[in-house]
This record gives C-alpha cells, sequence and structure tokens, in this order.
C-alpha cells in the first residue's frame, strides 16, 4: 500500500481556484494509477480526475472537464489537482487514491480528504 496524505482545501469564493496536493510515501508511488476523488454531504463518493502512472493519460468527471486539471510529479512523489472557475456544487472533502490499472482502476490506498468549500 501507499500512505496519501492531501493538503491545500479551504474556502473559497465562487469563480476562484485552488490547488490540492497529494503527497505519497511508498516505493510503488510511481508506478500508480492515482485518483482524485470528492464526496458532499448526503451524496455518494464520485471520481474527479484520474491521471496514469507516468502522467500520460488523464480522464476527468464531465462536470469538472476544462476547469480541473490533474497532474504529478514523480520525484516528489506528489500528485496535484488544480482547481480553477470553482463552483458552490464543487463544495465537497477531496480525497486522492493509489490504485493498480486503468478503464477499472483497483484503488487501494486512500488519504484521509481535505474539505474545499466553495462559497460567498
Amino acid at each position: 500500500q501507499v500512505q496519501l496524505v492531501e493538503s491545500g482545501g479551504g474556502l473559497v469564493q465562487p469563480g476562484g481556484s485552488l490547488r490540492l496536493s497529494c503527497a505519497g510515501a511508498g516505493r510503488t508511488f510511481g508506478t500508480r494509477t492515482m485518483g482524485w476523488f470528492r464526496q458532499a454531504p448526503g451524496k455518494e463518493r464520485e471520481s474527479v480526475a484520474t491521471i496514469s502512472w507516468n502522467g500520460g493519460s488523464t480522464d476527468y468527471a464531465v462536470s469538472v472537464k476544462d476547469r480541473f486539471t490533474v497532474s504529478r510529479d514523480n520525484t516528489k512523489n506528489t500528485v496535484y489537482l488544480q482547481m480553477n472557475s470553482l463552483k458552490p456544487e464543487d463544495t465537497a472533502v477531496y480525497y486522492c487514491a493509489a490504485g493498480w490499472g486503468w478503464g477499472k482502476v483497483n484503488y487501494d490506498s486512500w488519504g484521509q480528504g481535505t474539505q474545499v468549500t466553495v462559497s460567498s
């Protein structure tokens, strides 16, 4: 497994930006598919963005496409989620996860989450 710690959440006004970071510990981090998920109160957890082990492939939920960008720096064992043009409906706890494969990713490691609140 990989130990994951998210940071960068906070309160931001609609239209603003935030960058989330997910720092990983473990020898396999650089070989893992990484995903960002979010869960809002009363809603199911949903996938937001996915990035392949080398950053060569990415995938996004329709609701965030063209607003969010996922990237990674394997030299720093860190994955990022740049969130622009934030909307109130983006409010949620955001989690990163490490998994194997692509398409149907088997996630086996999760961070503790970081709160993002979009409000005026």
